[in-house]
């Protein structure tokens, strides 16, 4: 006993004595060193300030930040997602933690007669491209996925996601990426989206190969094309996949080379002009037969009224099939901060314009609108519906329903969720078939919650709500109901509720 002691107290005395060498030499080099100042002048110690600041977003999520203070999203947000994701009641006691003052809140606008149970109904299927694609889709769900490619996110996330958008109904994007088996997997319908860089359907060359096309579009679940000019993160610049995220799969999918960063051109080389994207659309839709849209960040809109009287000087059939339009209050993808804190307009701002322009064209019942951007809970998604989007789709929503803790390293290949990395250690803890429920059960609930604002405001589903079912807080302290603020575009083109 008395030498086991022994051989512990040398042990422990010789590991005490390489943490006091260790320390001794880390002081004479941060002494010594003269590139950081803090640690110049306070060698070892200072060395504490990186630990906590990288620490410090952690520490603020779960020990001091309240429920409705955290961005991009907060605790109160989160919450309901992962709820409704887990099957969970979502209903809470003891009145709103929600500030109802600030400048731009919503308050929907109750119905003293309410529509009964026996009288409400879910949002119906809703036609696209019928008219000018040869197999237009009948879209069953006003809630969907929005794009976030194989590489971006993982293989389990992207197996999860499709499997449950199948369970659930709802159409499944598939990023700038490309289409990979994974987005097949569950039987999901997909909405192929074609970046600026035209991964899964470019040539050598890295131009739009018809037969790629062809090859894509034979697959019966692919219901429609999305051509991206731009998105919220990073309105002017196109996708960034770091190297060390472009394992020979993603590689293959997207026709690049592997283990190099995928960086794609910040717009379509090949459109530079409303008659060139036109043009494209046309010439898309003529080779696959499915309806054809493009997704944009609204900045400058002078451009959205010629591009709508190009669209009645050539004919309707012309016209893209839908526009989504992305809030430039970022998003899931990595981008540079002065382009995520400072361009483009927000979906507060965008929506609404966007509807008015169209629906002063005459083109309300040709062009269906799709809104992006921060829309993870069911008021959000209520209020898009008032604005005047047809469908709503969310990213950031359904990671969260994958089991997103907000830890903001998506482009780190470090997620801890095994949600945005490609190692397999990180990867194990995401099971595929567990998250899939989750997701359909999202989705599920969004479309009852949302019925639920709907059927209070007194209208039987959730595509009947108008501006005038929303109310929006002002800066003089009174709310003012959306359609004052946002007078709707012309009498002809209003549907009564």
């Amino acid at each position: 006993m008395t030498s086991v002691l022994s051989g512990f107290s040398t042990a422990f005395i010789f590991v005490l004595g390489l943490v006091a060498l260790a320390l001794v030499v880390t002081f004479f080099i941060d002494r010594y060193q003269t590139a950081d100042a803090v640690r110049r002048n306070y060698p070892v110690i200072g060395r504490l300030r990186y630990v906590f600041s990288e620490l410090g977003e952690f520490f603020r999520q779960y020990f001091f930040a309240m429920d409705r203070e955290e961005m991009p999203f907060n605790r109160a947000q989160r919450d309901w997602v992962y709820d409704a994701a887990e099957a969970k009641s979502t209903n809470v006691a003891f009145g709103s933690t929600r500030n109802l003052e600030p400048v731009g809140t919503p308050i929907f606008v109750n119905c003293p007669w309410p529509t009964l149970e026996k009288d409400a109904s879910e949002a119906q299927p809703l036609m696209i491209g019928e008219g000018a694609a040869r197999i237009p889709y009948n879209a069953p769900s006003v809630f969907n996925i929005s794009g976030m490619s194989y590489g971006a996110l993982s293989k389990p996330a992207i197996q999860a996601l499709s499997h449950g958008a199948s369970r659930a109904g709802c159409w499944m994007n598939t990023g700038e990426g490309g289409m990979s088996p994974f987005h097949l997997e569950g039987g999901a319908d997909i909405v192929f989206q074609i970046g600026t860089a035209k991964y899964g359907v470019r040539d050598k060359e890295g131009n739009l190969s018809d037969d790629k096309l062809r090859e894509v579009a034979a697959h019966d679940q692919v219901r429609m094309f999305e051509l991206k000019l731009s998105q919220g993160a990073k309105p002017g610049k196109g996708g960034i996949l770091p190297a060390e995220k472009v394992n020979e799969e993603i590689a293959e999918i997207r026709g690049i080379e592997p283990h190099t960063a995928s960086i794609s051109p910040n717009r379509h080389p090949d459109i530079g002009s409303i008659d060139e994207l036109l043009d494209a659309i046309d010439h898309i839709r003529e080779v696959t037969g499915k309806p054809v849209g493009f997704k944009t960040v609204i900045g400058a809109y002078g451009w959205l009224e010629e591009l709508f009287e190009e669209i009645n000087r050539r004919g309707q059939q012309s016209a893209p099939d839908f526009i989504t339009v992305d809030g430039g209050d970022g998003g899931t993808g990595a981008a540079p901060l002065p382009l995520i804190d400072n361009v483009g307009l927000t979906l507060r701002e965008a929506l609404p314009m966007l509807v008015d322009i169209r629906n002063r064209a005459g083109l309300k019942n040709r062009i269906r609108i799709v809104a992006s951007g921060k829309l993870v809970t069911p008021g959000e998604v209520a209020w898009a519906l008032c604005a005047g989007a047809d469908f709503v789709i969310s990213a950031r929503g359904f990671m969260f329903a994958l089991g997103c803790i907000q830890a903001m390293k998506c482009n780190k290949n470090t997620c801890p969720t095994g949600i945005t990395t490609h190692d397999p250690d990180l990867q194990r803890g995401l099971d595929p078939a567990n998250k899939a429920v989750r997701v359909a059960n999202f989705v599920k609930q969004m479309r009852k919650e949302v019925g639920v604002i709907a059927h209070s405001c007194g209208v039987p589903e959730p595509r009947r709500l108008r501006r005038y079912h929303v109310r929006l807080v002002c800066a003089d302290g009174r709310s003012r109901p959306l359609d004052e603020l946002y007078p709707e575009a012309s009498s002809k083109d209003r549907v009564t509720a």
